[in-house]
């Protein structure tokens, strides 16, 4: 994918919540776990999160440019197993001619040590410390990354054992990310009022309908009907429903669609492949 229009480009290898689902029945929304790509207008791709959906998503990277080395970055929200279960088959890792620098809220070490985790021995059979691409690891706690003009933030989330999200500014044109939160927290409402408010383009968790959710409270998700509500008074122009649940089907999705759209017409679902212009 490129960015050739002048804006960001957002596009989805993964909107599926908790594990993946490659069930006929929710593939027209997708199946694999989170995973995006944010493509820049100047063309360098930045990724959010590792789940399964970065398999598909390393492949076309490395054919899109197979003789040219990669300087990639990826954004992990937090370490759940959901966003960094599709690292160990992301293709640039086994080339030493790239470089990849991963980003989140752990000190460096951590993060390394984290990584190396689900890739010891009896898990998988190549541990993470042999994998021939340069590694990095970044903290982004109080920090914005800039790469040419667009600005990268992240804020803080209310979800178990932490998260954060992310925003991409890019010229005044904003996309903000938050899935794997739960409202009601007045201080981390704030912050995510504060981060999404004018959003372009708001990708939020919605996980859980508002039945759902009263048998769910503390699991660290949101519902539909709330994300409408952070949409409606942030002034976002586009909402888009992540983190879809393993037991929805795409029927049920086409739901939740349409009751969202009655609170919030601009509401959209995350599906796997379709891409957003910034």
């Amino acid at each position: 994918m490129n960015s050739s229009t002048g804006h960001m480009v957002v596009k989805f290898w993964g909107v599926r919540g908790s594990i993946p689902t490659p069930g006929g029945q929710n593939m027209g929304v997708g199946g694999n776990t989170t995973c995006l790509e944010v493509r820049l207008p100047e063309g360098q791709a930045l990724i959010i999160d590792g789940g399964t959906g970065a398999r598909p998503l390393g492949s076309a990277l490395a054919k899109e440019a197979p003789e040219k080395p990669s300087d990639l970055h990826i954004f992990l929200t937090h370490f759940h197993w959901d966003h960094i279960q599709g690292l160990p088959f992301f293709q640039p890792l086994y080339s030493s001619e790239n470089s990849v620098t991963f980003y989140s809220l752990l000190a460096p070490e951590e993060t390394r040590e984290v990584l190396e985790g689900q890739m010891t021995v009896p898990y998988f059979p190549v541990e993470f410390h042999f994998l021939p691409a340069q590694r990095s690891f970044v903290n982004v706690t109080e920090r914005s990354f800039h790469f040419g003009e667009t600005e990268v933030s992240s804020f803080r989330l209310n979800h178990p054992q932490g998260c954060c999200g992310y925003s991409f500014t890019h010229r005044g044109s904003k996309l903000v990310f938050a899935s794997d939160f739960e409202p009601g927290d007045p201080a981390f409402d704030g912050i995510l009022r504060t981060a999404a408010e004018g959003a372009e383009v708001l990708i939020l968790d919605a996980q859980f309908t508002p039945e759902e959710y009263q048998r769910h409270h503390g699991w660290g998700h949101s519902t539909w009907l709330q994300a409408t509500e952070v949409a409606r008074q942030t002034g976002a122009k586009k909402l888009i429903l992540f983190h879809h649940d393993p037991s929805r089907s795409d029927e049920m999705m086409q739901q939740i669609l349409l009751a969202a759209r009655e609170r919030f017409p601009e509401t959209y679902l995350a599906v796997e492949g379709e891409s957003h212009a910034i």
